[in-house]
């Protein structure tokens, strides 16, 4: 062949022409694909660097940053951070507009590495794919785990979990040094769930590991990867995904061990009446009613499920409702006057006490307004679809902002002030059907524990004030009480809460 002869010459003529029409194709299409999409109407968007995006206009709490974006752009605005475009949601219309109407489309949650590593490829709940495993799984924690008769089932549990707590917090007020209420609502919830979920506690016989490698697994699920934005980086996640596994492999033994409990209990009692979570799971294993693969893994992922959720919900409550009623002490004395009246000179509250107490309910309701234990509902579109007019490219990142959607001006009367009587005489509530409170989210994929995390939250509050006063370690604090929010996958308080107990009996 000569090899200055241009290379068109070489070739077969009919094959040459082949070749140059799918060029011309390709070219065509590009080009009218390129004139489509830029016809395209989507969200508005704020101007973005090249390969970072948006990236660098996210602050440290990402809620407050999206906010402040969307107080710019609107309450639908289209970001893009790395591979995949994010569509933040940040209005009560908005909302209701995609779990109303494009609630199937909006069903899947984006990828994540940290949750697909801690969750078995997330077989759990909280991070599966919209999927028929999906619903058959969740369909076993809202019938079987979280409906209202399995907690209220567990009433004795979180009565003496609670005994405890005040018999403790007793006997550090003799002592007249402040007690950490963080750290003591931390572990009354950490007890009262694992009580219910593994039928032990995790601290016995002083063993705390279980404790520290669950708040650990809750910081790296917030924590950022390089490979989730930006795929092509994902080699510089090395040392994240180690810490990862490391974790992984010690609670996956952790919860081998209790399994192995339970599995030895069984036998060795003949009995098939459920105790706790892990018993409930095994005896839907061995029936094989769900018609699907249903293994000890996916034992292991629900019950982590269920600890992320149940102590992270519930002790962040918690805590911000101590600190909302410090701060106000009008509404503490009116919650405590209730409280007290209701309850008398018993030594033990009820639940049917706590359903009379309309004020505290509107206290815990205007603190899940103000300080929603999770700021931010993230779901993934699993098609292209239309909002309100607009284009949304399919597998966005969708981030509901519950935190800026509950201090929205065009819902509520001042709404950065703590107010419970809003709540007085008023129909919304928590339960997915009110959009502009959704603390614990709305349609398919609304939290499944919400009634299980209420319970606790409900009987600790009321026994916290009935049985002490609460006062700051300095009475000049409490105009200056630091409510800064953390970092993590949850908003709890920066600073831990340190209050004086001082008892109601003397």
């Amino acid at each position: 062949m000569d090899v200055h002869k241009p290379l068109l010459q070489t070739l077969d003529l009919p094959f040459a022409l082949s070749i140059f029409f799918l060029i011309s194709v390709f070219t065509l299409f590009r080009l009218i694909n390129g004139a489509r999409s830029e016809k395209l109407n989507t969200p508005p968007s704020p101007p973005k660097l090249p390969i970072i995006g948006n990236l660098h206009q996210l602050g440290k709490l990402i809620h407050r940053s999206l906010h402040d974006i969307s107080e710019k752009y609107g309450s639908l605005v289209l970001l893009h951070m790395g591979r995949n475009p994010m569509l933040v949601v940040s209005s009560a219309e908005m909302a209701k507009e995609i779990k109303t109407n494009h609630d199937i489309v909006f069903a899947n949650r984006p990828f994540m590495t940290a949750s697909n590593l801690f969750f078995y490829g997330c077989i759990n709940v909280a991070f599966s794919p919209y999927s028929e495993y999906w619903r058959q799984v969740r369909k076993v924690c809202v019938m079987e785990l979280l409906s209202l008769k399995r907690v209220q089932s567990f009433h004795l549990v979180r009565e003496e979990e609670v005994a405890l707590m005040i018999e403790n917090i007793s006997s550090s007020r003799s002592t007249g040094v402040p007690v950490n209420v963080s750290e003591i609502l931390l572990a009354v919830t950490n007890n009262i769930v694992s009580r219910c979920v593994l039928g032990r506690k995790y601290e016995e016989n002083g063993d705390n590991r279980f404790g520290e490698l669950s708040k650990e697994l809750v910081r790296l699920l917030a924590a950022f990867s390089f490979g989730d934005m930006f795929p092509w980086l994902a080699w510089m996640d090395f040392f994240f995904i180690r810490k990862i596994k490391k974790i992984s492999k010690e609670l996956d033994i952790f919860f081998d061990q209790i399994i192995d409990e339970h599995l030895m209990q069984i036998k060795e009692e003949d009995c098939n009446a459920a105790q706790d979570f892990v018993d409930i799971l095994l005896h839907i294993q061995q029936n094989d009613s769900l018609g699907i693969s249903f293994g000890r893994t996916n034992i292991k992922a629900i019950i982590l499920d269920m600890f992320v959720g149940g102590t992270g919900t519930a002790s962040t409550a918690m805590e911000w409702v101590m600190a909302e009623l410090v701060k106000n002490p009008n509404v503490m004395m009116k919650a405590q006057e209730e409280v007290r009246r209701v309850v008398g000179k018993k030594k033990v509250v009820n639940m049917k006490d706590i359903r009379q107490m309309v004020y505290l309910e509107s206290v815990i309701k205007e603190t899940l307004r103000l300080h929603p234990p999770f700021a931010l509902l993230v779901q993934e579109n699993s098609t292209n679809t239309t909002v309100k007019g607009y284009h949304i490219p399919a597998k966005s990142t969708v981030l509901i902002n519950l935190w800026a959607i509950q201090r929205d001006f065009k819902s509520w009367d001042s709404p950065c002030d703590f107010i419970p009587e809003r709540f007085i005489n008023n129909p919304i509530d928590f339960n997915g059907q009110d959009y502009e409170f959704i603390p614990f989210g709305s349609g398919r994929r609304r939290c499944p524990g919400m009634a299980f995390a209420m319970a606790i939250v409900e009987v600790v509050v009321v026994n916290l004030i009935y049985w002490f006063d609460w006062e700051l370690p300095d009475a000049a604090e409490k105009e200056q009480l630091d409510m800064s929010e953390d970092i993590g996958l949850s908003v709890s308080r920066k600073i831990p809460l340190h209050l004086v107990p001082v008892s109601n009996f003397s």
